[in-house]
């Protein structure tokens, strides 16, 4: 810990100190592993002093998309310094243009219920999304204001989200066996009184936002697995200041990571480079190179990287792993300045570790291995994946 305050408290920030520092796991005391990933991801630059006015603009700026964004079209807040004007043809919900308001209301549900299913089953081992939050969002909490919060205008939809459920590559198995215990209904959870909502709703409201504001890749399931980790690290930080902002700071750490790896979700990429076709068929050049007999073994049965290294590089892992642990894994990742090279070489490592059980079992039993991997101890993992880098 120590180490990790003498690097935070210099007025310019050594990154490769802290990258190293950060690859063994990240304290998570007195709010460190918060303010490391923060600078890991970019959302703060290495100069302290430029800390407290970047982190205002910001949430600032993200006010202003939670106004723009999230209150309703065609219903003008007065207080909102929005002057409600009659409503013309243009802004008239039966209006069939493509560029009326309403249109685009109606098309953002479609969106949003996508991201509701996702967002009200994440982490099911665990009831933290559940729970209120204890900054719940004032600018549309507002007792003043009726305003209109995701989680009404999902209630209020009629649309059937059976028809919007907008997958990835047409790859059904998103979630791991072991991670999806099957989620109550809607109806069964516990609805929290007016002026609270619960932590899945600012999830929610984050994703939304994202997709609003990135419409070429909108929302396309399990972003969820990869805003949940941050988001948690960051509402549970012990240092009330920071915790308060944990919307707006987790959506630009967000935004930064998407950025590195949106390709992934990008179906059209698939097959390209930068695609993750490529990035599953590195994990088993890499393979060949460390472990021949096992490579030979997998393509011999025919189980392709397709069948499990999707889910594990789209998501970073996080289905795979109990929180904390994925948590783990991500300072790693986060650290390593080719972070996602690293990454292909973790999950090179897991399967170097179940090798005797793969060699020996058959195809049934091998899938089953990597659809529901059997070790839990992410530190054996990551030390292994390092010798591997480190034996390049």
């Amino acid at each position: 810990i120590a180490d990790f305050q003498d690097v935070l408290k210099e007025p310019s920030i050594a990154l490769e100190k802290l990258r190293e520092l950060s690859f063994s796991g990240i304290p998570c005391e007195g709010g460190l592993r918060c303010l490391c990933w923060k600078i890991l991801l970019n959302y703060l630059p290495l100069e302290r002093a430029a800390w407290t006015s970047i982190l205002a603009k910001q949430r600032e700026l993200y006010s202003q998309f939670l106004r723009e964004m999230i209150i309703q079209p065609g219903i003008a807040k007065a207080n909102m310094g929005v002057s409600r004007e009659d409503v013309t043809f243009e802004d008239h919900p039966l209006n069939p243009s493509p560029d009326s308001r309403w249109n685009t209301y109606f098309k953002d549900n479609e969106v949003l219920l996508q991201i509701d299913k996702d967002v009200r089953r994440l982490c099911p081992d665990i009831s933290f999304f559940q729970r209120a939050t204890e900054y719940p969002c004032l600018l549309i909490l507002d007792p003043q204001n009726e305003f209109e919060t995701l989680r009404k205008r999902v209630e209020q939809t009629t649309l059937k989200s059976q028809t919007v459920a907008r997958n990835r590559s047409g790859v059904t198995n998103m979630s791991s066996p072991h991670k999806n215990s099957v989620p109550p209904s809607l109806d069964e959870y516990e609805v929290l009184p007016n002026g609270c909502e619960a932590h899945w709703e600012v999830v929610e409201r984050i994703l939304f936002i994202y997709a609003k504001l990135n419409p070429g890749i909108a929302y396309v399931q399990g972003m969820n697995e990869i805003v949940g980790p941050l988001y948690y690290t960051f509402a549970t930080d012990p240092n009330s200041e920071w915790k308060e902002h944990a919307e707006a700071d987790t959506f630009f750490c967000f935004t930064n990571l998407m950025a590195e790896i949106r390709d992934n979700f990008i179906k059209s990429l698939d097959d390209s480079q930068c695609g993750i076709t490529y990035k599953m068929e590195k994990v088993y050049s890499t393979l060949k190179d460390k472990d021949v007999e096992l490579y030979l073994k997998l393509q011999e049965q025919n189980i392709k990287p397709q069948f499990f290294a999707f889910r594990w590089l789209t998501l970073l892992l996080s289905q795979e792993f109990l929180l904390p642990d994925v948590i783990r894994i991500w300072d790693s990742l986060f650290a390593d300045d080719n972070r996602f090279d690293f990454l292909l070489l973790v999950c090179c490592a897991m399967l170097i570790l179940i090798r005797e059980q793969l060699l020996e079992g058959d195809f049934t039993i091998n899938m089953r291995l990597l659809q529901d991997y059997p070790i839990t101890d992410v530190c054996q993992i990551l030390q292994k994946a390092k010798e591997l880098q480190d034996s390049k």
